[in-house]
């Protein structure tokens, strides 16, 4: 596929819709009820909520979204124990012929980190993307925010 990817529409909602074009109404709109994947391993389901938490608040993480973060999870926990191995084992390890060669877990670190940073962005979630978010306005048009706006 050429060009650039589109952005999705929360996103362009959440930075104000900065080429003031038309949003699509016929996108489809999953619910914003997310479920944690069952597949992912321990280590990243401790991180899920780190991330899923914030996105949600956000209005920014739908149901269709959980394998990408799960992905995103995953790749963490991985780069989380390539991390540790290199800081208990150190970058350098002796290998089999007894030459000091560089740790498999560098490889393994930089390859998740690559696979992070690559969901980070999807999810607007790098300083750079940040960047780009304005704060959404609160919708005045539930029953409750037209009774707080009253009072």
């Amino acid at each position: 596929m050429r060009g650039r990817k589109p952005v999705p529409t929360a996103l362009k909602l959440a930075r104000g819709n900065p080429g003031k074009r038309p949003l699509p109404d016929s996108e489809p709109r999953p619910g914003l009820e997310v479920v944690i994947p069952d597949w992912l391993s321990p280590a990243a389901c401790k991180h899920w909520s780190t991330v899923a938490d914030p996105l949600r608040a956000a209005g920014l993480l739908t149901a269709l979204d959980a394998i990408a973060l799960g992905l995103y999870c995953e790749a963490f926990a991985r780069w989380q124990y390539a991390n540790e191995q290199i800081v208990k084992l150190g970058p350098v390890v002796k290998g089999a012929a007894g030459y000091s060669v560089k740790s498999p877990f560098v490889a393994v670190a930089n390859t998740a980190y690559e696979q992070m940073t690559r969901m980070l962005c999807e999810f607007g979630m790098t300083p750079s993307s940040r960047s780009r978010v304005t704060a959404m306005k609160p919708d005045d048009t539930s029953p409750y925010a037209q009774f707080v706006k009253k009072t």
